[in-house]
């Protein structure tokens, strides 16, 4: 029979209630996990998500949030605005996070009622070829911080290394993967329609377009683009072929712009062409020919001055016809 020490403590235990797991305690300061086992509305979402060194706090907690919700469930601007404290501008970029690493997809498509819908998708795991998740890492990779570090940990075959060369990109000047992805998906939209003139002559498209290249002498915010000049210089060139000036139609499209700016001035010139396009002359009959202005000439019988088209005619129309009952 063993002596016993009465100084040494005996081993602790952690109790075990129910489905809990037993607490592990570090050894040193750090973070407990109390878990308890879900059995039902719960969610599972992978620590690349959780972890992402990318992400912001905000388009994480967002990302978790949407996953839990319901399909058919309304995760626009608005109503994610009406749903947390946060204001629509920090929601609509972490919504624009999130879809640049992949986790989400806005889709618009066209239902049977002819309207146009927006269609969210939310993805578990990013399907983008930079965040593509990696195979299976091995249980407990990720509670070690020094798995951190290594390729793949965070569901994507990069390193953390790259993270920060990827922002400087972003910050160098080069176009932001959220924004781009947002434009493609909305294209520019086209120009209003512009009146075509009667005859496209060469010469009066030319001048048309001069006046148009001339716009922003008169006003810096009127500066256009060739492919924009180009799209109105067939309005312009209706407004001359209906006899009005240059300055009248410079007038017109310069005249009474908005104080706040002008966001696409060749939108609003080819409102302005079609809108105010003035209407055609009045028909107006030709003239009668006039007759021909000879040449004065004084006769050499009578001395009397008279017109003839001949230069060999001396004698006025008198002179001849006396000469002829003479004879």
């Amino acid at each position: 029979m063993g002596t016993q020490n009465p100084s040494a403590p005996p081993r602790a235990q952690a109790p075990v209630a129910g489905d809990k797991h037993p607490i592990r305690r570090p050894r040193s300061g750090g973070l407990t996990h109390d878990n308890t086992r879900h059995a039902s509305r719960f969610t599972v979402i992978g620590n690349h998500l959780t972890q992402h060194p990318d992400l912001s706090l905000l388009a994480i907690g967002l990302a978790c949030h949407i996953q839990s919700l319901p399909r058919g469930a309304r995760v626009d601007i608005k109503s994610l605005a009406a749903r947390f404290p946060e204001g629509a501008t920090r929601i609509a970029a972490a919504l624009r996070e999130l879809e640049a690493h992949g986790y989400l997809r806005r889709e618009r498509e066209r239902v049977p009622d002819g309207r146009i819908v927006t269609r969210t998708v939310s993805c578990n795991q990013p399907t983008t070829a930079h965040h593509r998740p990696a195979a299976h890492p091995r249980p407990g990779a990720l509670d070690r911080p020094a798995a951190l570090d290594r390729p793949g940990a965070h569901g994507r075959p990069e390193s953390r290394a790259a993270a920060p060369r990827r922002r400087e990109t972003c910050e160098g000047g080069e176009t932001n993967p959220a924004r781009s992805a947002r434009e493609e998906r909305a294209p520019r939209k086209p120009l209003p329609a512009v009146p075509s003139p009667g005859y496209a002559a060469p010469a009066l498209l030319e001048a048309a377009t001069g006046l148009l290249a001339d716009l922003h002498r008169h006003d810096p915010r009127l500066l256009l683009s060739a492919r924009d000049a180009a799209h109105l210089a067939p309005g312009v060139a209706a407004w001359l072929e209906r006899d009005v000036a240059p300055a009248a139609v410079r007038r017109a499209l310069t005249a009474d712009l908005p104080p706040e700016g002008v966001r696409r001035p060749a939108a609003l010139l080819a409102h302005r062409l079609a809108a105010q396009l003035p209407p055609p002359p009045p028909f107006r009959a030709p003239a009668a020919p006039q007759s021909p202005r000879h040449p004065m000439r004084n006769c050499d019988g009578c001395d009397r001055a008279f017109r003839s088209p001949a230069p060999g005619t001396t004698r006025c129309r008198d002179c001849r016809t006396d000469s002829l009952g003479a004879a």
